[in-house]
């Protein structure tokens, strides 16, 4: 058992309560961000149309996703502690896609740098089924979280 086993006491629902929250909050800027590429896709570079999706799309950026992201992680790692959830199998299999989730941002943020530059490299289609991705990963934490099938 680990030294900080307990250590959030009284503190713990809200700690968890909190993480879930900036959870949906994540997710739901992953749902939307691509949902704007799809959209910006359409547009003509350089148009005032474009510069406006750059401009949405950086402020779900920068005011939804990485504050979100970062305190998703920071509160999870917290509620890992408490449990001393750590070498058990649920809890490395949620971080294996938590991790997936965090580079599939990164790679949001490195696509809409190439939208905000002209660039198109992929189809629509391509964009809305990458839109699918947060939807699956979240179903699945949600199982491992819950369920704790190993």
């Amino acid at each position: 058992m680990s030294q900080f086993a307990g250590f959030l006491g009284a503190a713990y629902p809200w700690v968890k309560a909190a993480h879930v929250t900036f959870v949906i909050f994540w997710v739901a800027g992953l749902f939307i961000l691509p949902r704007f590429y799809v959209y910006h896709h359409e547009t003509s570079p350089g148009s005032a149309e474009d510069r406006a999706w750059t401009e949405r799309e950086d402020r779900v950026r920068t005011i939804i996703l990485t504050p979100s992201m970062i305190i998703v992680w920071v509160l999870g790692l917290l509620l890992a502690f408490h449990l001393a959830a750590f070498g058990q199998h649920w809890l490395s299999a949620k971080l294996l896609f938590v991790v997936g989730l965090t580079g599939y941002q990164g790679w949001l943020g490195s696509y809409g740098r190439r939208l905000a530059a002209g660039h198109r490299p992929l189809d629509n289609k391509t964009l809305r089924i990458m839109n699918e991705l947060p939807g699956v990963a979240a179903a699945i934490i949600v199982v491992l979280v819950i369920v704790k099938p190993f």
